[in-house]
């Protein structure tokens, strides 16, 4: 082992191109240069357990909140024909059917991603377009996002932000030569952003728009496009979305509420969910009222197996398991950049920035959501990874989990002198 460790410290700067700083493995992009990153060690099954077991960790927690979350809502007129475990049953069929999806994505190598990365694009353009059909999609309270698929539903957004996020890195890896040259490096991008979001909009999904635009920001900053661009590229962002809420009434209204949920004309209202997810919050203190002691489940809080989830964890375990889903999501996001910077540094490009992209899908729609949920952001229906009630989401989660597994896998393929 000592004799392997000391090859793979040989090796290394050759594969780079570049020296080594201390004990830290060099990672460039480009002219751009980072350094101090700690190998990850490679166990016999080639690929990062203690990531997998973090998932599957999240995966078995919120599977024992959503049933704890939904036990009552047959009590409610809406759903009085469900058993108590009827959302818990949907979602353990989910997960399973998101792991045998994952296992599937597992075998298929990361050249066979690049190279279909711009067709599952299109796919994916195209299932949005037909969500917004009357006679295809399926409309719940007004919105259209649905493809009805007998006893599941499939939302084409969630697919969308993991097409864009391969269509981003490929994209990249063609135009690094010109990414200092603004129209030639981001205006395309630009426009197939432009095509997604308007998609989005007719939907209307505001907030799957939200974290397709950070994907895919994130993607062309990580892949070398000039700073002053890409901070210019953020003002027009957050001025377009300053500007799709001031022109809509409703979505004026949340912003209202969130900044006084409490007030008599919004605590009914669009205040109605925030403040009694604060209420459950208050109600955990520090160690919380035990699993299943909620009482913000039992009708009072909106949601509370899907976007509002954090809420109920917060009543039944307090700051400490709360801070413990922080906690568990800041480790996950941390090492998946690991893995992204580890394979660019072996001059993997597309696959490091996949796997960032990965890690900025999970990370901010995850800190989208414990935002929400503790009243630091306005309300927005995103649900928190990996753990909340939602088929669609989950499948796809775990699909791109699997891909930065197998970008890890790949990585230790090559440090031990193997092919990808």
């Amino acid at each position: 082992m000592a004799n392997t460790g000391a090859r793979l410290s040989a090796q290394l700067p050759r594969l780079v191109g570049l020296r080594p700083a201390g004990d830290g493995l060099p990672v460039r992009l480009s002219n751009r240069t980072y350094a101090g990153t700690r190998n990850t060690p490679m166990g016999e099954l080639g690929f990062d357990q203690p990531l997998l077991w973090v998932v599957i960790g999240l995966l078995a927690w919120g599977l024992v909140m959503v049933y704890s979350a939904s036990i009552a809502l047959p009590d409610n007129p809406r759903f009085a024909n469900y058993a108590s475990t009827h959302f818990a049953v949907r979602h353990a069929i989910f997960i399973a059917i998101g792991l045998i999806a994952a296992l599937a994505t597992f075998q298929f190598p990361m050249k066979t991603w690049e190279r279909m990365a711009p067709w599952l694009f299109a796919a994916a353009l195209l299932l949005l377009v037909l969500v917004l059909l009357p006679f295809i999609g399926k409309g719940v309270n007004g919105a259209r996002r649905w493809f009805s698929l007998g006893i599941i539903s499939f939302q084409p957004s969630e697919l969308a932000k993991l097409t864009v996020l391969l269509y981003a890195a490929d994209y990249m890896v063609r135009k690094m030569e010109v990414k200092e040259r603004f129209f030639a490096a981001v205006a395309p991008m630009a426009v197939a952003l432009a095509v997604v979001g308007m998609l989005l909009l007719a939907e209307p999904d505001m907030g799957a728009f939200m974290v397709i635009v950070v994907i895919a920001m994130g993607i062309l900053f990580l892949g070398g496009v000039n700073a002053r661009m890409f901070f210019l590229i953020g003002l027009v962002v957050v001025a377009a979305f300053s500007a799709m809420v001031m022109m809509s009434e409703w979505r004026r209204e949340r912003i209202f509420a969130y900044l006084d949920p409490w007030s008599e004309q919004y605590a009914l209202g669009k205040g109605y969910q925030l403040s009694h997810s604060l209420i459950a919050f208050g109600r955990g203190e520090i160690f919380g009222v035990g699993l299943g002691g909620s009482v913000e489940k039992l009708h009072w809080l909106p949601e509370a197996h899907t976007d509002f989830l954090l809420a109920v964890v917060g009543e039944e375990f307090g700051l400490i398991g709360v801070l413990i889903v922080i906690g568990l999501f800041l480790w996950l996001i941390r090492r998946i950049m690991h893995i992204g910077r580890q394979a660019i540094a072996l001059d993997q490009v597309f696959s490091g920035l996949v796997a960032q992209g990965v890690g900025l899908w999970i990370g901010f729609q995850a800190f989208i959501n414990i935002g929400v949920n503790l009243g630091a952001l306005p309300t927005k229906g995103l649900t928190l990874p990996l753990m909340s009630y939602g088929g669609s989401a989950i499948l796809l989660e775990l699909v791109g989990l699997a891909i930065v597994l197998r970008v890890d896998y790949e990585n230790r393929m090559m440090m031990k002198g193997g092919r990808s």
